[in-house]
């Protein structure tokens, strides 16, 4: 039976909506928001005086489930140690600092007030066991995005420039394998890495193909718009984290700037983490903060969004399916890796690392994220993320936001850092501080609308009834002297409603729910579908180990899904 609730004089922050800090009372029926009803009808009312609400927050890329995630919690049992669940916080117990087990991540966002997040990267042939372990995350709404940019299918369309083609395989890969949003990473770096070779610039040939990265993010792009999937394609740029890497960035987003977007919306790219493709200087030893860069191009162009990848001075795991890069990491540390090869489609590395305040080159990186979010004057163009677990456990959100709101805040962290960050970045220059209608954005609003989630991320009528209510007073806390306060506000949500049902109170969860996996469904005509099967069969007959009809997934494997459905023409 679902509830009926009234949440009554909260301070409502709903950005979609023009709604900013506004006193007034929220309606919620059968898991929807909805207009006026009589107090006597609720089953019940939350005072929320002295109080923000704001919708569920909304997390557009953190690695949370998959065999790349399950393969880090294997390598690093010293993560499990260090941070169990303490008893009476949550329903299940669990174990895992910067790699929780599963339903720890469910749990960790709904105490924060966070209902929706997204699985950034699946190898479609592993789809499967990400959705295993997406099925078993409590709470939380999720997707998850197949990497596209090394499947062999998709080169040898792109290569051929057999672009309609290409559009009904992408359509096709995300409905089988029940995907939200194309996923490029490195684009044909993970190909070339398994020839021992990688890109270094938009125009070198991945071997065998022949085709390049500029023609890979250009042709998927293309496709994506004309599919009109709800979100842009989401790109992990080539050469991330090598120092100068901010011009291959520029050069990336200035590559699909004359692509038509779909209709009723201007981003054609999304380029993700971007923190670690912020780099300026040519070696490690001027390494330096090309971030006002990149904010400037973002600034002066309508066509890409970007979410910010924020370093965090702890230690953490770095997992990508940019497996050069890893492998370069592991060189650089000497720390343990793992390396994974998915046949035709992809791969991925494993590497620890240990951010530290006093190494020159870590003080920048923390220090490029916050230049992003500062220095980019959209707020829906610019996004909260640490890459989790790459820049370090999401769980440090609210630390974030507090670094946003308050330079004082910045300040502190800056005086104990290496010398470097004041010397190489415009950090200690800026004065701007985020107010609460910008951390709505940042953190929900901005979010949902450029996933393309239309029931998320607002309160207005017909929204998804996902609600955040934090115990901080906007009228009375100024949260550039009082970010403290922000932090412990926003780390434990006095209450957290997910789909109309309370589901943590007072920072404890006190309901486990079942969230759902939200995917893209695109109707293919039966005729058109015949075709391209018959050709991806026969490809897979040739490469593939598995057989064809072993590979895609079927609807009944989710637990609770929601399905986008669209026309493919």
């Amino acid at each position: 039976m679902m509830t009926s609730l009234i949440i009554k004089n909260g301070y409502v922050y709903d950005p979609i909506n023009g709604i900013s800090g506004e006193k007034m009372d929220i309606y919620v029926k059968n898991g929807k928001i909805v207009e006026e009803f009589s107090e006597k009808d609720a089953d019940i009312i939350i005072d929320a005086s002295n109080m923000i609400v704001m919708p569920g927050g909304v997390d557009i890329h953190s690695h949370i489930a998959g065999p790349k995630v399950n393969a880090g919690r294997l390598l690093r049992p010293e993560d499990h140690r260090k941070d169990p669940v303490p008893r009476g916080v949550t329903p299940v117990s669990g174990v895992g600092y910067s790699i929780p087990s599963t339903f720890i991540e469910g749990y960790r966002y709904a105490i924060m007030g966070w209902t929706t997040v997204m699985e950034p990267a699946t190898p479609p042939l592993k789809t499967r066991h990400t959705h295993e372990e997406l099925n078993d995350i409590p709470i939380i709404d999720k997707g998850c995005f197949p990497l596209m940019d090394s499947n062999w299918v998709v080169l040898e369309y792109i290569a051929n420039r057999e672009f309609e083609k290409l559009k009904i395989f992408v359509a096709w890969l995300l409905s089988v394998v029940k995907g939200f949003a194309v996923k490029i990473v490195n684009p044909g770096g993970m190909e070339s890495w398994g020839w021992g070779q990688n890109v270094k610039s938009l125009d070198d040939p991945v071997p065998y193909f022949e085709v390049t990265p500029r023609e890979i993010v250009r042709g998927l792009a293309r496709v994506n718009e004309e599919l009109r999937l709800p979100h842009t394609i989401h790109l992990h740029t080539n050469n991330l984290g090598i120092p100068g890497n901010y011009e291959t960035t520029i050069e990336t987003m200035e590559a699909v700037k004359d692509i038509t977007p779909a209709e009723g919306r201007k981003r054609v790219i999304h380029i993700t983490h971007v923190q670690f493709s912020a780099y300026a200087g040519d070696s490690w030893r001027n390494f330096a903060s090309g971030a006002a860069d990149i904010a400037d191009y973002v600034n002066k162009n309508e066509h890409v969004s970007i979410d910010i990848g924020q370093v965090i001075f702890t230690d953490t795991t770095t997992m990508t399916a940019d497996g050069p890069f890893e492998y370069t990491l592991h060189k650089l540390t000497r720390f343990k890796w793992i390396n994974s090869d998915v046949e035709l489609e992809t791969g991925a590395g494993i590497v620890p690392y240990i951010y530290r305040p006093k190494i020159a080159v870590n003080a920048v990186q923390w220090c490029i994220g916050l230049e992003l979010a500062l220095l980019i004057k959209d707020p829906w163009r610019v996004f909260l993320t640490t890459d989790h677990p790459n820049g370090g456990p999401f769980v440090y959100y609210p630390q974030i936001i507090s670094w946003l709101m308050s330079r004082k805040a910045r300040e502190e962290v800056l005086e104990r850092a290496h010398s470097a960050a004041k010397k190489r970045t415009t950090l200690p220059d800026i004065d701007r501080e985020y107010t609460f209608e910008e951390i709505a954005i940042f953190t929900r609003a901005g979010q949902a609308r450029v996933l393309g989630l239309e029931k998320k991320g607002h309160l207005g009528i017909g929204a998804d009834a996902d609600i955040a209510i934090y115990d901080i007073d906007p009228k009375k806390i100024d949260p550039s002297k009082d970010y403290k306060a922000v932090i412990k506000a926003f780390s434990a949500a006095k209450y957290t409603i997910k789909d109309g049902e309370i589901v943590v109170k007072d920072g404890k969860v006190v309901k486990d729910i079942r969230g759902k996996t939200i995917w893209v469904d695109v109707q293919i005509p039966e005729d058109v579908l015949q075709q391209i099967y018959e050709e991806v069969k026969e490809k897979f007959m040739f490469y593939y180990t598995v057989n064809l009809n072993n590979y895609p997934i079927q609807p009944t494997y989710l637990h609770k899904e929601e399905k986008i459905t669209l026309p493919l023409y």
